[in-house]
């Protein structure tokens, strides 16, 4: 549980409140790609949220890691639910071939979320509220 506490507290600082979040936003800084967030399930005590990269690509852009995420407001918790079905990056490869049971499972999406929150807070990235449009878009 302290992995989640920990994801909670980080996307926190992405996000602010997060019992306020609606709809979707977008973070862009200058030196990363951007990153999206969007609900898409509210209740009392939990919402359910995708949180993405979107990569450029010749055809358009390509949302990966593609996560789904439940906040559990009340126990002040976030758990990564779900990612990417396949992944390109070898680390990624590795991590998902080394997880059989759903416990390691488990574990490494959460781990993978709370390392890539911290790394997105690092890059400058912070939602608004609201789907502003990055420069330049």
């Amino acid at each position: 549980m302290g992995l989640y506490e920990s994801n909670y507290i980080r996307l926190g600082w992405l996000a602010g409140e997060l019992a306020a979040l609606k709809g979707s936003c977008r973070s862009c800084v200058a030196s990363d790609c951007d990153l999206v967030l969007t609900v898409t399930e509210r209740s009392p005590y939990t919402s359910t949220l995708n949180l993405t990269y979107l990569l450029p690509e010749q055809d358009g852009s390509l949302r990966y890691p593609d996560m789904r995420v439940r906040v559990y407001h009340d126990a002040h918790l976030v758990e990564a639910q779900q990612w990417a079905d396949a992944h390109g990056q070898p680390v990624l490869q590795a991590l998902r071939s080394r997880a059989e049971r759903e416990l390691d499972q488990r574990w490494g999406r959460n781990m993978m979320l709370n390392k890539w929150l911290e790394y997105c807070v690092e890059r400058g990235h912070r939602f608004l509220s609201g789907p502003e449009p990055c420069p330049g878009t």
